[in-house]
């Protein structure tokens, strides 16, 4: 049996600090994930996400200290955000326009099979509502923009807002990806001013001005 693997700890990527926007390459995880749409402190569809997630997790990190002699600390959770105005996120925080996909991250060993047959056992023991829509997927997000919120979700607004508005285009990026939080709070103990949150928005070089015509 090998030492228990704690990702949070290992990979560059689950680092950041309060105050402070780092650029930083992500690269390509494995993830548990399940999709929704709607406000995620009262759409029943998020709740039932997260009775997903947690037990393929959990009975995948059990299955490959057992099976495989491989433990790992099982990862916090994470959330993709997007609407089709991104203002929904900073000025307007319309949380009914928000869709969403919950995910924890897996380690890179856990393959198609060991998936399949984690839902199968969790099926088998107390069937979550939305089993059926968990999958596995890989996902590539390369150079990001990241910073830790302390703090209510609601007070996330002003730091997006600096990050969308000021350091992206001030060093010459543009974002290309979907907003990414990463939940390194217990949601169910910590006091909302406590919450721990990494914001990751993925970057790319911003597009050439055109020249204006001479003459």
């Amino acid at each position: 049996m090998t030492d228990k693997i704690d990702f949070k700890k290992t990979l560059d990527a689950y680092q950041a600090r309060r105050g402070r926007f780092r650029i930083v390459e992500v690269p390509e995880l494995r993830y548990l994930m399940i999709d929704g749409h709607g406000d995620p402190n009262t759409s029943p569809a998020f709740t039932e996400a997260v009775q997903a997630l947690y037990p393929v997790a959990y009975t995948l990190k059990f299955a490959s200290r057992q099976d495989h002699g491989r433990d790992y600390v099982v990862m916090p959770l994470e959330g993709l955000w997007w609407a089709d105005d991104m203002a929904a996120f900073t000025t307007a925080r319309d949380k009914s326009r928000w869709s969403w996909t919950l995910m924890i991250m897996v380690p890179d060993w856990i393959d198609q099979d060991m998936f399949t047959t984690a839902v199968e056992r969790v099926a088998a023991k107390n069937r979550p509502t939305r089993l059926e829509d968990v999958r596995m997927e890989s996902l590539a997000e390369g150079r990001c923009v990241q910073t830790l919120h302390v703090g209510p979700f609601d007070e996330e607004a002003d730091v997006l807002s600096a990050m969308h508005d000021a350091f992206i285009p001030d060093n010459g990026l543009r974002m290309t990806g979907r907003h990414h939080e990463i939940y390194l709070s217990d949601l169910r103990r910590t006091a909302p001013e406590r919450l721990r949150t990494i914001l990751r928005q993925p970057v790319g070089p911003a597009e050439p001005r055109a020249r204006k015509a001479s003459g």
